[in-house]
């Protein structure tokens, strides 16, 4: 009776973890801000952000994977429900506010910026972040050697990508919420970053990528760990999906492979949904499972590659930066199912023990969700 009651407690548990998961994939989760800064020639700088414009005007603490959690969610959602033009009105009416947090230095004077342009997105599901690409300018002062970036924490994380004119491509720099950017020189060479500070910054990017904002990667790796209470399965399952998502990351950044992410994000979600749906009726490891994980693994790895695409990769440090994030990834990976063994490890349960409490319910929620998922991003494009 004892384990029993322990069992059905677990399940109620990833119950409630799916549900919750459900909530959060329509709520407002926000993504880092990718701010491009271009040198031209004629003596002007501009600056393209893509970010949460609603976000920044309501000043919703960084790092909140959902607005409903900050103490500004009533100003955020008034701000989600404007049309584009009245919420590029409201940027306008606070402009030298929003414009106060920036510090962009060169040789260590700060310039005075400019909006130049506001494109904000159809107002659309309101559930769901948008982003607003904000064009900013400044002049560069005459015979200016170096630049830095520097903004407060309050804005959180950003990926700088810095080009001149001239130069091939971008040189892309993570920053953490208040931390400076290196300096850029104006001309010459770009100073290499450290290959072991890109290796943390990406092993880091990796892993929030997954623990807490892969909310669809943590599910579809619930729903691989719910098959069976042996290892043998679990291992085989999850070395399949990290070798077939990193051919695929490698590729897509090669630019060997692409897809649309309109396509690519209803795929995973319904992968999330197949897993689970494939748990309900196999007890055990089937010999077509390892090759559909394999293939939902390469789905995944285009999915990482997008998010990776947009905040850019540093030219000089691409393969390091490359393995970081996958680094990153695999250890937000072990860590979801480290929490969900120690989680279940406790209760002494049988194999069909098991089953009955925690694989069947739980994968019953799962697939719940994958669909719902697959469903909200065919429909809104989510």
């Amino acid at each position: 009776m004892r384990s029993l009651i322990a069992a059905m407690l677990s399940a109620v548990m990833l119950v409630g973890l799916s549900v919750a998961a459900t909530d959060r994939a329509s709520a407002h989760e926000i993504r880092p801000i990718v701010a491009e800064v271009q040198f031209g020639a004629d003596g002007t700088m501009t600056v393209d952000l893509d970010l949460s414009l609603e976000a920044v005007l309501a000043e919703v603490e960084p790092g909140l994977a959902d607005t409903d959690d900050s103490l500004n969610a009533a100003r955020y959602d008034e701000l989600r429900s404007l049309p584009p033009e009245q919420l590029a009105e409201r940027l306008s009416a606070r402009q030298d506010r929003f414009l106060d947090g920036f510090n962009l230095t060169f040789d260590g004077l700060a310039v005075p910026l400019r909006v130049t342009g506001v494109e904000v997105a159809p107002l659309g599901d309101i559930r769901l972040a948008r982003n607003s690409d904000v064009r900013l300018s400044a002049a560069i002062p005459p015979g200016a050697a170096q630049f830095v970036w520097d903004y407060p924490g309050s804005y959180g994380a950003v990926a700088v990508k810095l080009r001149r004119d001239g130069d091939e491509g971008f040189t892309s720099a993570w920053l953490q919420p208040g931390e400076r950017s290196e300096p850029f020189p104006m001309q010459g060479l770009v100073p290499e970053r450290g290959t072991l500070e890109t290796l943390v910054d990406y092993v880091e990017l990796g892993y929030i990528h997954i623990v807490p904002r892969g909310l669809d990667h943590i599910l579809f790796v619930l729903g691989l760990f719910l098959l069976s209470t042996r290892m043998r399965p679990l291992l085989v399952q999850v070395t399949c999906f990290t070798v077939a998502h990193s051919i695929t990351l490698a590729l897509s950044l090669y630019d060997l492979v692409a897809l649309p992410a309109s396509i690519v994000e209803p795929l995973i979600a319904l992968s999330i949904a197949y897993v689970a749906i494939e748990n309900l009726f196999m007890r055990g490891l089937s010999p077509w499972r390892p090759i559909v994980v394999f293939a939902f693994g390469l789905l995944h790895g285009l999915g990482f590659a997008g998010v990776l695409m947009e905040l850019g990769l540093p030219q000089d440090q691409f393969v390091t930066a490359l393995i970081g994030f996958n680094v990153g990834v695999e250890v937000g990976q072990l860590s979801v199912i480290l929490v969900a063994w120690l989680a279940l490890a406790f209760w002494k349960m049988t194999e069909e023990t098991y089953r009955r409490t925690v694989t069947l319910p739980g994968s019953l929620c799962i697939a719940a969700v994958g669909l719902y998922w697959t469903f909200e991003r065919v429909v809104y494009g989510v």
